[in-house]
């Protein structure tokens, strides 16, 4: 009815509607181009366009979505050289024809897309990695005080969201009513926020002043204590003298007691010879064991010394030591397939060692030379495992540790028994010269698989209930450098606990390590602790860097901690036995179990 009365109306009628319509639209454009220029001459964006940070131009509207690859252009123009020079101080390279796209690569992986719209946690991320800002510890804590919807900031960008909420440059975006802001991490980044956001990270106090409203971090209440941890501590015969004596043993382990550790990963291979009586070395390599290494490069033992210990047997001490005071004996293959290069057991069999392409079968650790037994021949294979299996079989255990030197650095394998075993698998060819080469990597890391696979067997067929516990370098590290991919032993079942060392200073580094696919991975079907170095001979580790480091462990809720070295615990210039001790009770203020697998 209405249509009909409409359609009956005259043309002034008609045409009049119609010019309504046009001056509408005429002052609709006239507003736009209004608020076009309203927006490109708001101080923030006047100021990133004029030096050439933010380019605008093109750009109709504040809400217009910001690409990936435009923020990240500008987060580089705004802290020239910052990305490079973090890069080359923590030794990491990222993929990319471009700076751009190596930010963008190193800030978000695999959703890297260059013109995709970026999303606000994700700028965040590009922000903190190309400005290089400090990572934070209690970065899960700190996000959860602060936003309500903390809960939807992707792991991925938790790292940079939390650093750029440390420094105070995310910008308030609404009136929150005294509530705790919402950071919506998952909405497009818009151009209007990029430029606040840069213009409050910027180092330029000038510019950083045209946004003075900044969301700030909520107060932390101190860090919660796990009701389940593992408390680990590596006990060595390098640099210490925890093993040498009963009385040693007994002080050292009721200290760790008293500071509720719950476990203790003593060596017993190491420097070429085992720290137990051993009817397997003896028959060997003619030496039933070894407690003092030969740091002095002499190519002899020390026998007085060894005499001196006459028949002890270290570890059966040690187990009858700790078990009553509640802790966890995991023996630790500390050497692996390495051995030193005038040691026994390299004289006595060096059919069994590797050769690099050249010949050379020597590879320099430190101040030492070294050699590696071949994984790949069936006598080494079986030597290991005839240690594994009397070890198992005659001590009571609670597991048993590898670390990364049961693996080959990859510059080795072109022996005359391997190059001979790879061309039967591979129809006469000979290994490639480049030992990085893919294929001749992959070969060699499912060589070592096996002998894992065979390791694990041995194990549980002594003792079903004992742990088997690996402790690695970071994954790419050890697939590249040592053919350890242990990324396929968790995932096949191989391993029940893991603990990745990261010796690092850089909370950055030791964060973004923890931040790994493969450690991630692992965290989440077995319990993966964390591997920190509390100090080296000459080199003591800041307690306050200890503490800083556990907290970071925890809040990426990972199982627990081991001290490379028991020893070293106790070394420092500036802190007291006592202050340092003080320390420790704070971190492990009662007793816990450990995880169970």
């Amino acid at each position: 009815m209405f249509f009909s009365i409409f359609s009956r109306r005259s043309k002034f009628g008609r045409y009049g509607l119609l010019g309504l319509l046009i001056c509408g639209w005429v002052g609709w454009l006239s507003m736009s181009a209004h608020a076009i220029d309203d927006w490109r001459q708001q101080p923030c964006v006047s100021v990133l366009s004029q030096r050439q940070i933010l380019a605008v131009d093109q750009v109709r509207y504040g809400a217009q979505p910001i690409s990936q690859q435009q923020f990240a252009t500008s987060v580089l123009g705004l802290f020239p050289g910052k990305f490079a020079a973090a890069n080359e101080a923590l030794g990491l390279t990222f993929e990319g024809e471009s700076e751009t796209e190596q930010l963008l690569v190193a800030a978000l992986g695999d959703a890297a897309g260059g013109q995709r719209h970026i999303l606000r946690s994700q700028a965040l991320s590009v922000l903190t990695t190309g400005a290089a800002l400090p990572y934070q510890a209690d970065a899960t804590r700190l996000l959860k005080a602060t936003f309500r919807d903390s809960s939807l900031i992707s792991t991925d960008y938790r790292e940079g969201v939390a650093a750029a909420l440390a420094q105070g440059v995310i910008p308030v975006e609404a009136d929150t009513s005294g509530r705790k802001p919402r950071l919506n991490p998952n909405r497009s980044e818009s151009y209007r926020m990029a430029a606040n956001l840069l213009c409050a990270a910027s180092a330029d106090q000038t510019m950083a002043a045209l946004i003075p409203q900044r969301i700030q971090p909520v107060p932390l209440a101190p860090r919660p204590i796990p009701e389940q941890e593992i408390r680990g501590a590596w006990l060595t015969n390098i640099d210490s003298q925890v093993l040498f004596s009963r009385e040693n043993l007994e002080s050292g382990l009721q200290r760790l007691a008293s500071l509720n550790f719950n476990t203790v990963y003593p060596t017993v291979w190491n420097w070429g010879y085992t720290l137990y009586p051993s009817a397997v070395a003896q028959r060997t390599f003619g030496y039933k064991q070894g407690l003092y290494p030969d740091l002095d490069n002499t190519g002899e033992r020390n026998e007085a010394l060894e005499a001196a210990q006459g028949d002890r047997d270290m570890l059966k001490e040690l187990i009858g030591l700790a078990h009553p005071l509640g802790l966890r004996v995991i023996p630790w293959f500390e050497f692996g397939f390495m051995a030193p290069a005038d040691s026994a057991l390299a004289r006595s069999h060096p059919e069994w060692l590797t050769q690099k392409a050249d010949g050379s079968t020597v590879k320099a650790e430190g101040t030492h030379n070294r050699v590696w037994l071949n994984p790949f021949h069936p006598e080494v294979q079986q030597f290991m495992l005839d240690m594994v299996s009397e070890l198992v079989a005659n001590y009571s255990v609670d597991g048993f540790q590898v670390d990364d030197h049961f693996g080959l650095p990859a510059v080795y394998g072109y022996d005359p028994y391997t190059v001979d075993l790879y061309r039967q698998e591979h129809h006469g060819q000979a290994p490639p010269a480049d030992h990085f080469d893919p294929e001749w990597t992959r070969w060699r890391a499912d060589k070592i698989t096996d002998v894992m696979r065979r390791t694990f067997d041995v194990v549980k067929a002594r003792q079903p209930k004992a742990i088997f516990s690996v402790s690695p370098n970071p994954h790419e590290f050890a697939y590249k450098y040592f053919l350890q991919d242990w990324d396929t032993w968790v995932n096949r079942g191989y391993v029940e606990e893991l603990i990745v060392q990261l010796y690092r200073s850089d909370l950055g580094r030791f964060v973004w390590e923890m931040n790994r696919p493969p450690a991630q991975a692992a965290r989440r079907h077995i319990p993966t602790a964390v591997g920190v170095l509390s100090g080296l001979r000459g080199r003591p580790v800041p307690m306050e860097r200890i503490q800083e480091q556990v907290g970071a462990v925890r809040d990426r809720s990972y199982a627990g901690v081991s001290f490379f070295f028991y020893e070293s615990l106790w070394w420092s210039d500036t802190e007291t036995l006592e202050q340092r001790q003080q320390s420790l009770r704070q971190l492990f203020p009662q007793k816990v179990p450990v995880p169970q697998v």
